[in-house]
């Protein structure tokens, strides 16, 4: 059976062991991000990973929570080869996401519902 997903190495990507920037992780993030509008499953990589930061997965994966349903990243995104602390600190990233983009939506969905909102003004 010929799989569908694409593996990427988040070492190879970066160059290195260290994911500690905002900036790597809108690299790794351009590089998802393509594949899973596309409709391609996408493997994560952590192998050979020394250091990782919520600032890095939060724009890597978090920033993902606010273009995609959580349903779509869950059945599309996968990670393998990552140890307890990084799967324990991905959690927290994703759950952070959720409630922030969650959030997010209902403060817009009140703004406009406010009144005055899109109301045009009438010149006399």
């Amino acid at each position: 059976m010929i799989s569908d997903t694409v593996s990427i190495r988040i070492f190879d990507v970066l160059g290195g062991p260290l994911a500690v920037s905002s900036d790597d992780g809108q690299v790794l993030h351009d590089s998802i991000a393509p594949m899973l509008r596309a409709g391609q499953g996408v493997e994560l990589g952590f192998g050979g990973m020394e250091i990782m930061t919520p600032t890095f997965l939060n724009a890597a994966v978090g920033q993902l929570y606010g273009e995609f349903e959580h349903e779509e990243i869950r059945a599309l995104l996968s990670v393998r080869d990552a140890g307890p602390d990084d799967i324990g600190l991905l959690k927290r990233v994703v759950e952070n996401a959720k409630h922030y983009f969650a959030n997010r939506a209902a403060r817009v969905g009140a703004e406009t519902a406010a009144p005055g909102h899109d109301q045009k003004e009438q010149k006399e």
